[in-house]
């Protein structure tokens, strides 16, 4: 059985890969107000297919449905907080009212803090995982149904490169996004065992992309932050190909292969050259992860001052000697 799919990814690598058509399909975008989401939405707009877009931005929403609609499209926004469980189940039943059942189901959503763990506040860690994939089993439980009775869907999931190797500064970030890959690899199994053949998913995994107003300052070398033009036609492409995984750029697939084929220390040196850092302008130079090293340290310079105040006070006035030293942004002084 391996060979035969061995053999078919080769045939369609030499003669092109079938791709569906999706003039026919209603397809959901949550966070579709701006960014990636909104770019899909007009992809498909193009194409023919009726768009529904979740946000929880009402304005970009407006623009993007104007957008479409422009186009001579079929576009209908909806103000949803995907993180809270109810509200999905709620706007979902709106949606099936107002449009019909949803075939493709693009988890699109995503936020990012961009701290140091123990500089992010507990509410964003929460934040992290409720939108970036605990959404996935709300939005899912709430349209799958529909697709394996009508035996057509497609369930489409926005993850990252970082949910395959872990990234400095996106401890929060990088753990949701392994969850959201790994949601999308049990779901494509169950759904196979179960006989539900016709049900597609497909995970896509780009590297930092330009202009979503997420990674817009991200420090990265020798890979370049994707245009997010190109990524949003190579989402598009992966749905109508019914490609499992989509890693954009594509050569970093093979270089996944040397996560497991090399030392951890090789790795880790490897990650910190390509992404020096993921949220450059986020925080303060220096994390509260030195805290106690920095407050330790400025505690002994005071020490060390006074004890030379004191041993120059009998000859001279030595608290001219002696500068006002402020704590520098980020430090705590004891």
């Amino acid at each position: 059985m391996a060979l035969i799919f061995l053999l078919q990814t080769f045939y369609y690598l030499a003669f092109g890969w079938p791709e569906k058509s999706l003039s026919k399909d209603i397809a959901l975008i949550t966070g579709g107000g701006n960014g990636l989401g909104r770019l899909l939405a007009l992809r498909l707009c193009k194409m023919g297919t009726k768009v529904v877009i979740w946000d929880i931005n009402k304005t970009g929403i407006n623009k993007t449905v104007e957008m479409l609609n422009d186009l001579g499209g079929y576009c209908k926004g909806y103000v949803v907080d995907i993180s809270k469980r109810e509200e999905v189940y709620k706007a979902a039943e709106e949606v099936q009212r107002d449009v019909g059942d949803i075939s493709v189901l693009i988890n699109n959503a995503g936020v990012v803090s961009g701290f140091n763990l123990l500089d992010t506040p507990d509410h964003l860690i929460e934040r992290s995982f409720n939108v970036n994939v605990m959404a996935h089993f709300w939005t899912t439980k709430a349209f799958l149904p529909k697709m394996i009775e009508n035996e057509n869907g497609h369930i489409v999931t926005i993850a990252s490169m970082a949910g395959h190797v872990g990234i400095n500064k996106l401890v929060d970030y990088s753990a949701s996004k392994f969850a959201a890959v790994g949601f999308d690899e049990a779901l494509r199994l169950e759904l196979e065992v179960l006989g539900h053949n016709n049900i597609k998913t497909t995970c896509i995994c780009p590297f930092f992309i330009q202009q979503t107003g997420m990674f817009d300052n991200v420090w990265a070398r020798w890979v370049s932050t994707l245009n997010p033009n190109e990524v949003a036609d190579r989402i598009i492409t992966a749905i109508k190909r019914n490609e499992k995984l989509a890693i954009i750029p594509s050569f970093l697939r093979g270089l996944l292969i040397l996560k497991w084929a090399t030392p951890f220390r090789c790795t880790t040196a490897f990650l910190r050259c390509i992404v020096p850092d993921a949220a450059p302008h986020s925080r303060p130079e220096k994390s509260v992860l030195n805290a106690t090293a920095n407050a330790t340290t400025i505690t002994s310079k005071v020490d060390i001052m006074s004890t030379f105040k004191e041993n120059l006070s009998p000859l001279t006035n030595a608290s001219s000697l002696l500068m006002q030293r402020s704590s520098s942004l980020g430090e705590r002084v004891l």
